[in-house]
């Protein structure tokens, strides 16, 4: 595997002034499943159940940095197939990439990390998903697509109004990234 300051250094191969590289450059160096659990826990009955089951889709997203130029990006993905006897199957999955960043605006960045990244990594998530499902005994669930750039500029916006909002005796609201 290659080392990660060998990936950026793939990414753009024009320096600057006495050698510096100061170009941007952000890409996805390796993606992976950190965590994943599938749950059948009505089996054998639950295949002989004849409603269908109503489908709860829940995502998270999270960044955290991993070195000086390499962050990782969590895509948690958690379903919950249930019906009126209880629950068809559950599945939890914590879908991971490093992603490497340099020279990157903070503000640049975040939006990378939070929107474009999750959107990178979606497709291969969502194909861990369907195959789970599948494998549960189950047919496959295909994830509608999500629009993370949609759902990081609506992110944003709420941030920004709640700050608006605040009197300047209360402290800004706390919580994690997207």
């Amino acid at each position: 595997m290659a080392e990660e300051g060998d990936v950026l250094t793939n990414l753009d191969n024009q320096q600057g002034a006495n050698g510096a590289d100061n170009q941007p450059a952000a890409a996805v160096i390796t993606q992976y499943i950190k965590d994943l659990s599938v749950e059948n826990p009505n089996a054998p009955d639950v295949y002989q159940w004849q409603d269908q089951p109503k489908i709860d889709v829940q995502f998270n997203i999270g960044a955290e940095p991993v070195g000086q130029e390499v962050h990782e990006v969590t895509l948690k993905i958690n379903i919950t197939a249930s019906g009126d006897k209880g629950n068809f199957y559950l599945v939890e999955l914590a879908y991971c990439g490093l992603v490497g960043m340099r020279n990157i605006p903070e503000e640049q960045g975040h939006a990378f990390l939070y929107a474009e990244a999750p959107r990178l990594l979606f497709p291969f998530a969502r194909r861990v998903v369907a195959d789970a499902v599948r494998d549960a005994g189950f047919p496959p669930l295909v994830v509608d697509p999500i629009d993370f750039n949609g759902l990081y500029v609506q992110q944003l916006n709420a941030r920004r109004q709640q700050q608006q909002g605040e009197g300047p005796d209360e402290a800004p609201a706390s919580g994690g990234d997207s």
